[in-house]
């Protein structure tokens, strides 16, 4: 019987696109001969994975997992809607949503990691899961927040189960304040940026090619108004206000109750919770951001099947 080398292994991945435990068991199963390695994937289906490989994933789950203070948040792609709520799809992305935290959050470090139970690694098991299920399937992301003191609280806009939906958010609030009382602020915050979509934190972060940007758009515009310069340039300014007032999350308008600034709201939360709170950060996933998603005419699909 051949050796089954490493070199084995990655040669028949590369060909099938299987997992490398099921490239490495085909080969033991079939002496070593390539050929019949191929044959023997695609008899257990396991060989589908890499004629998926070139679909548009943009539907899945977003998934988040926050203990204390850390917690993370990942995106699991799918082709479809339907997948997203079968259970084994469902169960992959919770466990990699807790490996995440333990990865804090480096994709390369998810993907290598061992998926619990299986003896495979993360991305085997999502290979195997793509030959399984029969889509294409992607880990396109995840994020990880930790404070040295506080809590880092999670939500999830219209969750299919605890955790697991189309919109994740994570919120890391430091504060020597109560675990408990922090949480639930942390989790209002969380779905005030669930809704308002927030882009940065504070003015401070705001990245100056935006602010170029919509700054050179607004001097446009206010230019159009016929008034002096110095007026113009204090149009301007006001209205770049309002743009940090739709972008930055600590001068937006709490959607709780539509008239105070989020940092009013950390300000009270500070005098009320007897300690000094601070947002340290935030990360919001919505499945599918930014990626392009194929347009789909059946009717031209079906007269090409004709033609």
């Amino acid at each position: 019987m051949a050796q089954v080398t490493a070199a084995l292994v990655k040669e028949l991945r590369d060909k099938t696109g299987a997992g490398m435990m099921d490239c490495k068991k085909a080969l033991s199963e079939t002496a070593g001969s390539m050929d019949e390695a191929v044959d023997w994937l695609r008899k257990n289906g396991l060989a589908a994975a890499a004629k998926k490989s070139g679909r548009v994933a943009s539907e899945g789950l977003v998934a988040v997992h926050a203990e204390g203070a850390e917690g993370a948040v990942v995106e699991v792609n799918a082709e479809t809607d339907f997948v997203s709520r079968n259970e084994t799809f469902q169960a992959f992305a919770e466990q990699v949503a807790k490996i995440a935290r333990t990865a804090k959050g480096d994709v390369d470090a998810v993907k290598k990691a061992a998926f619990p139970g299986s003896g495979r690694s993360v991305a085997d098991e999502l290979t195997h899961n793509i030959a399984t299920i029969g889509e294409n399937m992607n880990l396109r992301r995840a994020a990880y927040l930790k404070v040295p003191q506080g809590v880092v609280a999670s939500y999830m806009h219209n969750a299919l189960k605890p955790g697991l939906g189309k919109i994740g958010v994570l919120v890391a609030l430091e504060s020597a304040a109560p675990a408990g009382k922090l949480a639930d602020l942390g989790r209002q915050l969380a779905m005030h940026i669930a809704a308002a979509r927030p882009e940065w934190l504070s003015t401070a972060e705001v990245d100056p090619a935006a602010i170029e940007r919509e700054r050179a758009i607004l001097t446009d515009q206010a230019a159009g108004s016929g008034k002096p310069p110095e007026i113009v340039a204090k149009m301007v300014d006001g209205r770049l206000r309002k743009f940090y007032q739709e972008v930055v999350l600590l001068e937006q308008t709490f959607v709780m109750d539509n008239e105070t600034r989020i940092a009013k709201v950390i300000e009270k939360a500070s005098k009320d919770l007897g300690a000094p709170v601070e947002i340290a950060g935030f990360v919001r996933f919505q499945l599918g951001d930014g990626i392009e998603k194929e347009a789909a005419d059946f009717a031209a699909e079906v007269a090409s099947l004709t033609r």
